[in-house]
């Protein structure tokens, strides 16, 4: 499957995408980036290149955004939606690496490496990404003390989270690796935007977990039953967060 320019239809209220799905657009994507953080802290005329240089595309559900081993060449933001980034084996098997909900930036470290980027960027729903080209980053990065050190948090915050996934996956069980997903979403640094209400199913978030849609089920319920989610049609409500991480044992 293959990205949908955002230029390829047309500005209604709603965007109809080849696949049959709609993909609201309330939200533009100077919007996007005043909303931010990093953003705030540029100056006029670095605004001024980003808002010029920096595009949007929509990706259907199940649409690859970035494939693996194609350069890295833009920084990549979600601006409504949730991406999943993952990679598969000689055999065929898929590794799910993180997912990215709205409001968030990633990528950072392929695009500094100028490496070919090692996993694909897939559409768990419908979703508009931004893409920063990777002139534009590294000229912020060179110039503007602040941006850099914003980056840097980034790629520390993800080394957190990766060893984190790690310990999470290999010592724990089902409930508490879909609880790790579900907190990771919250990560004030990575994520900064998620709303208590995610827009995921038992399959999606089977996807992120690594888990069949059985176990992830079972997990849900467990979770559920201990208070800290409510499960609805199509989505998941977090109530208990603290709870969650602390089930997931993150911070051990």
């Amino acid at each position: 499957m293959r990205s949908i320019s955002c230029a390829e239809v047309d500005s209604a209220v709603h965007v109809h995408t080849r696949y049959g799905s709609t993909l609201s657009r309330h939200r533009t994507l100077e919007d996007f980036l005043q909303a931010s953080s990093w953003f705030a802290i540029l100056t006029d005329e670095e605004k001024s290149r980003v808002k010029t240089e920096t595009f949007e595309r929509c990706c259907a559900a199940g649409g690859i955004a970035c494939h693996r081993g194609d350069p890295a060449d833009h920084w990549l933001g979600v601006i409504e939606g949730i991406i999943k980034v993952d990679t598969a084996s000689a055999c065929g098997r898929a590794v799910t690496f993180a997912g990215v909900p709205a409001g968030s930036w990633f990528g950072e470290g392929a695009v500094l490496k100028s490496e070919m980027r090692p996993y694909s960027v897939v559409a768990i729903k419908d979703s508009r990404i931004a893409y920063v080209p990777r002139e534009t980053f590294l000229w912020l990065l060179g110039r503007n003390h602040s941006f850099s050190r914003y980056v840097i948090d980034q790629l520390n915050a993800r080394c957190g989270y990766y060893v984190g996934l790690v310990h999470n996956f290999r010592l724990h069980e089902a409930a508490a690796r879909v609880a790790f997903c579900l907190a990771a979403l919250f990560h004030h640094q990575l994520y900064p935007a998620t709303e208590r209400t995610l827009a995921l199913s038992q399959e999606e978030l089977g996807r992120l977990s690594g888990l069949s849609r059985q176990n992830t089920n079972r997990a849900l319920r467990e979770l559920a039953e201990a208070g800290m989610i409510e499960m609805e049609y199509g989505a998941i409500v977090v109530i208990d967060l603290d709870g969650l991480r602390r089930y997931a044992h993150i911070g051990d």
